[in-house]
């Protein structure tokens, strides 16, 4: 068997005025990450791991952030996008742990709708799909509550071909 991991972190910045999505939820907060998507600094760590895992460069390689058709885009077509990849090159998920680091809100009601959530993109069991959050403690730019990041690891697995004998 063929195995390769992939590893992401990704940080925006918090602002008034945007909706706050993580793992393709939306989240009950009165600040929202800033980007040139939606910012789901979640789903973004999610592709930009598998996308590393297949060697095949980063997120903005795939998905520039001064290309216009990406403007506002939600982040799941990034996510729908790798999934494609997996596929095309014969690769599999066996596992993804993905951990949020902020300040507030509190994502303990929000974390099993992000799991269900990005295993139905995965097309993948929700037992492989694991998400946690952390706070900063006060430090730095994220314990201010001035921005959020996540992290995301991914092992995937060469598929087992299972050739007819004649």
């Amino acid at each position: 068997m063929e195995y390769k991991i992939g590893h992401s972190r990704d940080v925006h910045r918090l602002a008034r005025g945007r909706k706050l999505i993580l793992g393709g939820i939306a989240i009950d907060y009165p600040l929202g990450l800033v980007g040139h998507s939606d910012a789901d600094c979640v789903l973004h760590t999610v592709a930009e791991s598998i996308i590393g895992a297949l060697g095949l460069g980063d997120l903005g390689t795939h998905f520039p952030d001064n290309d216009p058709k990406y403007l506002g885009i939600t982040s799941s077509y990034f996510i729908e996008t790798v999934r494609d990849l997996l596929e095309r090159y014969k690769y599999e998920i066996c596992n993804l742990d993905i951990t949020v680091i902020l300040e507030k809100p509190v994502l303990a009601p929000y974390i099993n709708l992000m799991r269900e959530n990005i295993s139905r993109l995965l097309q993948i069991s929700p037992s492989v799909v694991n998400v946690k959050a952390t706070r900063n403690e006060g430090l730095g730019y994220i314990g201010k509550g001035e921005a959020i990041a996540a992290e995301c690891v991914v092992l995937i697995m060469k598929k087992t071909i299972i050739k007819k004998l004649l």
